[in-house]
């Protein structure tokens, strides 16, 4: 039986990159569905996706809701059209539809709720931010003291899904504001398995990311620590 697959990539203000990453999903990834979930943009990206390929499908926010809900907004699709799996991809090009059928492979063979696109397992020459590679870090050693498991890249967005996850992740309340170190706490607490691949990515060329700036990823590594520590008193307290 043929698996339905569908690439879900959030896009806000992503004209210059969006082309690009469509044209590397179609080359590599023949079999896959595309579903863009513009976040109101207000540059040319829904445009240049409607040249490009009048095929992609495009789900339009009536509101800017971000990154998480936009991705929400993709895998509740995912569940009402009875998809397999899922592979989350950025708009900005940092993904590469290669790596992604990595992914793809690894979830199926090894029989995994979520593989997460790693960074970091090996050594791939990918240099990220001061404050991102602090992050990582410590949310690394978080998950570690938590659950027990090691996970190198815990905030990336990179990662493929099963019908499993695809599932609790569509249920309103189940994807937080920041679907990152609290989120892979909380699922390993909850016995999915989660598998790690080493993956290349490239740097963001155009755009601008929404960690960019000082007080952005400030604001993200306070309510990330926050979340992880209330998953874990919420856990434990459940199981008492």
């Amino acid at each position: 039986m043929k698996l339905r697959v569908l690439v879900i990539i959030p896009a806000h203000n992503e004209a210059e990159s969006i082309e690009g990453v469509l044209r590397d999903i179609l080359h590599e990834l023949k079999s896959v569905d595309i579903l863009v979930v513009n976040d109101c943009s207000t540059d040319e990206t829904v445009e240049k996706i409607q040249k490009f390929d009048k095929n992609i499908k495009i789900l339009n926010n009536p509101f800017n809701l971000g990154y998480a809900l936009s991705i929400q907004t993709g895998i509740k699709y995912a569940a009402r059209h009875d998809y397999d799996f899922v592979i989350q991809m950025d708009a900005d090009g940092q993904h590469l539809a290669l790596e992604a059928k990595k992914l793809l492979d690894a979830c199926v063979e090894k029989k995994a709720d979520i593989v997460i696109g790693s960074r970091f397992k090996k050594n791939t020459g990918y240099k990220s931010p001061f404050f991102r590679r602090f992050g990582t870090k410590l949310f690394e050693g978080m998950i570690r003291i938590f659950t027990g498991k090691t996970i190198k890249d815990p905030l990336t967005g990179f990662q493929c899904l099963n019908r499993r996850t695809i599932d609790y992740y569509a249920i309103p309340g189940n994807y937080p504001e920041y679907p990152d170190a609290g989120l892979l706490i909380e699922m390993l607490m909850k016995k999915y398995k989660i598998v790690e691949v080493p993956v290349k990515m490239k740097q963001r060329e155009a755009g601008v990311s929404m960690h960019a700036g000082f007080i952005q990823p400030i604001k993200y590594m306070i309510t990330q620590l926050y979340t992880c520590v209330i998953i874990f008193i919420k856990f434990i307290g459940r199981t008492k």
